[in-house]
């Protein structure tokens, strides 16, 4: 990790130094077994850090700090319901963060970082379809699937006063309003910091048209 990541995570989201040396044995963890099971792209691996554990914590940042419980949807390498719960761990314990993934060998990826980190966090190696609803406070997920489609899966685990946080690239504007033709909802953006065209957006009031 490099220096100035490690400032801009505790400047700019309050990270302990116990949380980044979690993350670090996340960090370790991933670039171990990517090239195995394909977690991150070769090209991303050497900006780990900014690419995907900076724009998670982000997505950990733009939530409800009254929060109590966090599903993810298509977590992969971790991101961002790992990160999530990484961060959580010190800064709001009571979370209960589950991160849903379908294809075992990065589920087992995912239970191995909750294990070598301390930091227990549920894994369910099913398909979004099949999962009950969980009726989440949060409901995550980044590079999953287009809006409209996404919020079909939100629809099914959100919480009714519950809010969606999407990682989404510089396409945003246009997959929400493609979604608005079969959803209704209310929509706050936050810029990434990694990516100025890129950002979270946070959905709720969510309810087909």
């Amino acid at each position: 990790m490099s220096e100035n990541v490690d400032e801009i995570l505790r400047r700019t989201y309050n990270v302990s130094r116990e949380t980044t040396d979690r993350l670090q044995v996340f960090a370790d963890l991933l670039l171990k077994w990517s090239p195995r099971i394909n977690l991150i792209s070769r090209s991303t691996a050497q900006d780990l850090w900014h690419r995907h554990i900076q724009d998670s914590a982000a997505v950990f940042a733009a939530a409800s700090p009254n929060a109590r419980t966090w599903i993810d949807l298509g977590t992969g390498g971790g991101f961002p319901g790992a990160v999530v719960a990484l961060m959580a761990a010190e800064s709001n314990p009571g979370l209960r963060v589950t991160c849903v993934e379908c294809d075992i060998r990065k589920a087992m990826f995912l239970k191995t970082v909750s294990r070598e980190t301390g930091v227990a966090f549920a894994v369910l190696s099913r398909r979004i379809e099949e999962v009950p609803g969980q009726a989440a406070d949060v409901v995550s997920a980044r590079a999953l699937a287009p809006m409209d489609r996404l919020l079909g899966y939100a629809e099914r685990h959100m919480a009714e006063t519950g809010e969606g946080l999407f990682l989404k690239g510089e396409n945003w504007p246009a997959e929400v309003e493609k979604a608005l033709e079969k959803w209704r909802f209310k929509l706050e953006k936050k810029s990434s910091a990694t990516n100025p065209g890129s950002a979270v957006l946070i959905v709720k009031d969510l309810a087909r048209a």
